[in-house]
């Protein structure tokens, strides 16, 4: 008769915390085997220790090398699936000799765990079982004294060896999560979960429930002391105190924070617009600003029409006045034909006179379309909306005219849009009366999303057909340049303006 395996979890490392039956087993077994890095030292032997009687026969399974280690021409995995199947071979020598075996396995055995490799190798032919332990993730969040999940949250467990960007993705669409086999793959981990926005909510855990134990906020560990026995964890957001910030409020009393997100993803947003976020309890905006924030189950997310400012700066205050923290997101920058000046507004009436309103600001898209060709903006220069919904276009004519007759460069916000075709053209033909036909001219299109485009042109060539409302226009001044590389052009505004024109300016008395 063969004998018996089991896969015996025990915990993420004090022997306390080994399960009866776990206890029960690895004293009754013929033989223990464990894994162990080369240098023969074995975590979970030293868990079990307690448990393991005089007589029994010990089966090291030493890991022959590392990831960077390795000729084997299948690379590290086809190495890796060589020993796996030696390991097997010399756990079935035993089996088939009669002897019970359990393999121990730190945390859980089918948990990221070197035991599932002998069970699927043998389970087909001999009687395998199972005991489940106490997984490091549980521990972590037991150690930290922090809830993983309640109600209808989600939690993700990942493993730190995903590229970051993939990783952040993930953490931006989940509740809580944990991250697992860290060691080298810290700092894309951590880079990680910078990029999702939640580095400030992160919590590190090394070596839970044991003497070496070690917690500390992510964003503080360094990573040249990471092993691999350690995580990261976010904790349950319902559960976890908000990051403090200057923004938070002692009392019960609600409040309304305006947010700009900047014009893309959110390596390009602040981590003081991250906190306010983080804090919120309801979140309010245009539609596709607010989808681009995560999906948390404590908060509730109010997406609106772009053309009903107003109503959704009562709408926000409003659920201020109920004990709601409130954020309203804009794009861009939230004082840059946004939702700040709607609020703030709104917020002037006397019946909110009580209501705390605060805007904290965002990269605007001037900014980050001038960032892609050098510094068009280097020196002054004003910005316009072309937009003649809540003005007309002899303001708007009459403003671009002065602008140009004061030699500013221009940014030009919402240039066009499907029922806005011709103000493009018209504002070309308008400033080639004050400018040369040469003056640079670039345009931005979704300028730091997947989509991006960036052309750099002449005023006198520029096509309105190639702009449409997901683009920014910057209209040089007449000191600006553009200067051929073979990476792409650079244009700049000089900072000295030169000195004839000053002499010849008209005198201001």
């Amino acid at each position: 008769m063969t004998g018996r395996l089991w896969g015996v979890g025990l915990g993420p490392g004090d022997p306390e915390l080994v399960t009866v039956k776990a206890a029960r087993l690895i004293g009754e077994a013929d033989v223990i085997a464990y894994h162990s890095a080369r240098h023969g030292r074995s975590i979970a032997r030293s868990v079990a220790a307690p448990y393991l009687r005089e007589g029994q026969l010990e089966e090291l399974l030493m890991y022959p090398l590392t990831t960077e280690t390795t000729d084997h021409p299948g690379g590290y995995q086809g190495a890796m699936d060589d020993f796996y199947t030696e390991c097997a071979a010399r756990l079935a020598a035993h089996l088939d000799a009669g002897r019970n075996v359990v393999v121990l396995a730190e945390g859980d055995p089918l948990f990221y765990g070197s035991y599932m490799h002998m069970h699927k190798r043998l389970t087909d032919r001999y009687n395998c079982e199972v005991v489940p332990g106490v997984t490091s993730v549980s521990a972590a969040a037991a150690v930290l004294g922090r809830p993983l999940c309640e109600r209808d949250e989600i939690l993700t467990v990942l493993p730190g060896t995903l590229p970051p960007d993939v990783l952040a993705e993930r953490l931006r669409n989940t509740d809580a999560a944990a991250v697992m086999k860290l060691g080298r793959t810290f700092e894309g981990v951590r880079e990680a979960f910078e990029l999702a926005g939640r580095a400030d909510e992160a919590w590190y855990v090394e070596r839970a429930t044991t003497d070496a134990q070690r917690t500390a906020p992510l964003k503080d560990v360094d990573p040249d002391s990471v092993p691999y026995f350690s995580l990261a964890l976010l904790p349950s957001p319902i559960n976890t105190p908000a990051p403090q910030s200057r923004h938070t409020t002692e009392s019960t009393e609600g409040s309304v924070t305006v947010v700009g997100l900047g014009p893309a993803g959110p390596e390009w947003m602040t981590p003081e617009v991250r906190s306010a976020i983080a804090e919120a309890d309801d979140l309010i905006g245009y539609g596709p600003y607010v989808d681009r924030l995560p999906d948390r189950a404590r908060q509730r997310k109010h997406g609106s029409d772009n053309k009903v400012e107003s109503e959704r700066a009562a709408f926000a205050l409003d659920l201020a006045r109920k004990g709601s923290r409130v954020v309203v997101v804009s794009s861009g920058d939230p004082g840059v034909f946004a939702m700040a000046s709607a609020v703030t507004e709104v917020a002037s009436e006397p019946e909110y006179a009580d209501i705390a309103v605060s805007v904290l600001p965002g990269m605007t898209a001037a900014q980050a379309v001038a960032s892609r060709v050098g510094a068009p903006l280097g020196h002054d220069y004003c910005v316009l909306s072309l937009s003649d919904r809540l003005k007309p276009w002899d303001v708007i004519a009459a403003r671009l005219t002065a602008a140009a007759t004061a030699d500013l460069a221009i940014a030009i916000y919402n240039p066009a849009s499907k029922s806005r075709t011709w103000q493009v053209g018209a504002t070309r033909d308008l400033l080639l009366e004050h400018r040369s036909p040469t003056t640079p001219v670039v345009i931005g299109r979704d300028v730091g999303g997947p989509a991006e485009s960036i052309t750099v042109t002449t005023l006198a060539e520029l096509d309105p057909e190639q702009v449409d409302m997901r683009c920014l226009l910057l209209i040089g001044s007449s000191q600006t340049q553009t200067v051929p590389r073979p990476a792409g052009p650079l244009v700049f505004t000089p900072r000295r303006y030169p000195q004839e024109i000053v002499n010849s300016s008209p005198d201001p008395a």
